[in-house]
């Protein structure tokens, strides 16, 4: 398993930061958007979808709204508050789950829940790319939640006692939140010595990045309450190793979001 981790990652890994850095516009668009779809046919599974032919229609039409938003770039605030609201309410339901399923339990609720996570998460990386350092900001939040769950890996590992969502993810403690949020604020105050932040720069910079790992530990434990409503181990076996597409990218689905939420908030780019 563990040597079949490793082939998919370095596999994966250059084709990743290529499709980030060297291609822009449709190209780059084309690039996240096929990973979306793979993710909403995955997604289909957990709602529910168990004929092959649904689970491929409900990826279509997750395929013609990412044209759609490309093609109207200006509903992308909309997109994005829509975001920012369901992560909200996701947090709650983690909370509150298994009493919080009778609310979301229908297909029909689950698939449209599955546009509030795939469709933003693609809308914020179109529009951090087009903003000032766009290929930094996007490895900027890639590297905060990668560098985030490392650290909550093994703080969890060495020091875990008090589970954090135990109905809903029983290996996350308290312990590895307080790791992952530690190594991502180390980065953080790295970056802004290295680039002689401000006082009021810092302290938004560490608030920022605090939020940021809380949202991506949410987005985590979002999708690891759907499969274990659902009775799913792995979104799918697409990545030989690694499960599926979904189980790669759950995090950064709800911190890419937020995240540009949070710069535009911050006069960073504009809408």
């Amino acid at each position: 398993m563990l040597k079949q981790r490793i082939i998919t990652a370095l596999i994966l890994l250059p084709i990743a930061l290529c499709g980030f850095f060297l291609l822009t516009g449709a190209y780059f668009a084309l690039f996240i958007g096929v990973v979306v779809v793979l993710g909403a046919w995955e997604w289909a599974r957990l709602a529910g979808l168990v004929a092959q032919s649904m689970r491929i229609a409900y990826a279509a039409v997750v395929a013609l709204l990412l044209f759609l938003m490309y093609l109207a770039p200006g509903v992308g605030p909309w997109v994005l508050g829509a975001a920012v609201i369901w992560w909200a309410l996701a947090t709650f339901l983690v909370l509150t789950y298994p009493a919080s399923s009778e609310h979301w339990a229908s297909a029909i609720c689950k698939l449209l829940i599955g546009l509030l996570i795939l469709l933003p998460a693609w809308q914020g990386l179109m529009l951090l790319k087009q903003w000032p350092m766009g290929n930094w900001l996007i490895l900027s939040v890639m590297v905060l939640v990668w560098a985030a769950d490392i650290g909550a890996y093994f703080s969890g590992k060495a020091f875990g006692k008090r589970k954090l969502a135990p109905k809903v993810s029983p290996g996350k403690s308290w312990e590895g939140v307080y790791g992952g949020l530690l190594v991502a604020l180390a980065i953080t105050a790295a970056v802004g010595f290295s680039r002689d932040w401000s006082v009021s720069q810092f302290i938004a910079g560490l608030l920022g990045a605090a939020v940021i790992v809380l949202i991506s530990i949410v987005g985590d434990l979002t999708e690891s309450m759907f499969k274990r409503q659902s009775g799913i181990k792995d979104s799918s076996n697409l990545l030989p190793g690694h499960g599926g597409v979904l189980d790669r990218i759950d995090s950064l689905t709800a911190a890419i979001p937020v995240f540009a939420v949070l710069l535009w908030a911050a006069n960073w780019g504009v809408m």
